[in-house]
């Protein structure tokens, strides 16, 4: 029996859209994919400023992303080469302030044994918390009958004050985007369990060696082109309507120019965007009209709070180099001190990113506070941050300086917080976004996951 071929439209080419796409792509629809951007990857991408190729923020990505690796390796991105794979670790500047905890490659959970034994900078006391946590959530299975923060997690577990601020802190707001006061400690423990809790590779960290673009978007347009699709960019849709006979009209831009009809849809876009898009639906001229559905999903696109993440880079001369790829910082708000991680670019260098000796990128997360601090501002204080942190002065005075800031980079991943469905309730609708439900914070897999369920479940009843 032959394959029934639909025709999808795919609007939005973040990481999310693109994994929705090249999933319908290879099994045989045929996708047409709107930007509205002339770049693609959504908030994970490559931006050209002043003759500079960067990208909009630093990401960490890990072993236990199954579906990004999965879906990177099916367009034909070797990850062997695109990432650099570092085991698990979490470390300072050398100084008394700080530690240094790596694991070493053996299997689990003997890896965190190792990492233990041989850290610098924790106490008796810290260590022992450590291997509390790390007891505790697997006798728990990794899930609180009842959500709280993090920050009340970590008190419940005795948790001692010099493991908060040097690993869990730091690591709830680089995962979740979200303070540990105001975030899920149900999403941070599944971060957790699929990183720490599992086989040693799968808590391996993994940094982009090329630029977020070319990473998997820039792959996923030839994969969709190379199976009679199209990518369109510059192209915002304004509009979505459901016809009489099943399938859907686009309008395109200002003049709401429409595209031909699709057999369905898979609505790829930021969560306030979605929301606006679902909000023109005109349910009335529909024959099927599942509009209790698409105002619960409204509502919950509209609840969720926004959260920025901002990334400083930092150009001193080539020969400047750090030890190892990436530190974490003390980040201290009164004392003006901004950075969480630093990254050393020039140990990422690749085929698409050229020579970035000396190219330091410094992340905020959920960097609301210093939205008061112009750029010229913000970026002398992380600059000052880094000469002291790591006692070298000339870090203070950087040759060039540029800070992105995306202000609706992720979503505030509270306690409880219910997340809107892939599917929309209407027959050929489908959701995707790292927003949508699941059990993952807003992240590259979250969205790499929640575009293969889009695909999946776009024509479920």
């Amino acid at each position: 029996m032959a394959k029934t071929v639909r025709t999808v439209a795919v609007i939005g080419a973040g990481w999310a859209g693109c994994a929705a796409a090249v999933e319908l792509a290879g099994k045989g629809h045929k996708v047409t994919l709107f930007e509205a951007a002339r770049t693609l990857g959504g908030r994970a991408r490559r931006v050209e400023i002043k003759g500079r190729t960067l990208d909009n923020g630093q990401h960490i990505l890990l072993g236990a992303y199954t579906t990004t690796l999965r879906m990177l390796q099916q367009v034909g991105i070797d990850s062997r080469l695109a990432l650099l794979r570092l085991p698990l670790q979490m470390r300072y500047p050398p100084g008394p302030s700080g530690m240094d905890f790596v694991a070493p490659r053996l299997p689990a959970p003997l890896h965190l044994v190792g990492a233990l034994l041989r850290s610098r900078g924790l106490e008796r006391r810290d260590k022992m918390s450590l291997a509390r946590f790390s007891s505790t959530a697997r006798w728990m299975g990794w899930r609180l009958n009842q959500d709280c923060s993090v920050e009340q997690l970590l008190q419940r577990w005795d948790q001692s004050p010099r493991m908060i601020a040097l690993m869990w802190r730091p690591l709830c707001l680089a995962a979740l985007t979200t303070p540990p006061d105001r975030a899920s400690a149900n999403v941070f423990l599944k971060v957790l369990q699929d990183s720490l809790g599992a086989r040693r590779a799968a808590s391996d960290m993994l940094l982009p060696r090329v630029d977020l673009s070319a990473l998997f978007p820039e792959s996923a347009a030839r994969f969709i082109a190379a199976r009679a699709g199209l990518v369109q960019t510059g192209a915002r849709v304004t509009r979505l309507q459901p016809q009489p006979d099943g399938r859907w009209r686009i309008a395109i831009g200002a003049q709401d120019q429409c595209a031909d009809g699709y057999d369905g849809v898979v609505l790829a876009t930021t969560c306030d965007q979605a929301a606006t898009l679902l909000g023109r639906i005109d349910v009335a001229s529909a024959m099927t009209a599942p509009a209790a559905a698409l105002v619960t999903a409204i509502a919950q696109l509209n609840a969720l709070d926004m959260e920025a993440i901002t990334t400083c880079y930092l150009q001193y001369g080539a020969a400047v180099r750090l030890a190892h790829p990436f530190f974490a910082l003390i980040d201290a708000q009164d004392q003006g001190h901004w950075g969480q991680f630093v990254f050393d670019r020039g140990h990422l260098d690749g085929a698409s990113n050229g020579n970035s000796s000396g190219l330091l990128a410094v992340v905020v997360s959920a960097s609301g506070a210093c939205a008061g601090l112009d750029q010229a501002q913000l970026a002398q204080a992380i600059a000052h941050q880094l000469a002291a942190a790591f006692q070298r002065p000339e870090l203070a005075q950087p040759q060039w300086v540029q800070v992105i800031s995306e202000k609706r980079a992720t979503f505030a991943c509270a306690p409880g917080l219910v997340r809107p469905q892939n599917a929309t309730g209407w027959p050929g609708l489908a959701l995707a976004g790292d927003y949508t439900a699941g059990d993952y914070p807003a992240t590259i897999e979250a969205a790499m996951r929640s575009g293969v369920q889009a695909a999946a479940t776009l024509w479920r009843t």
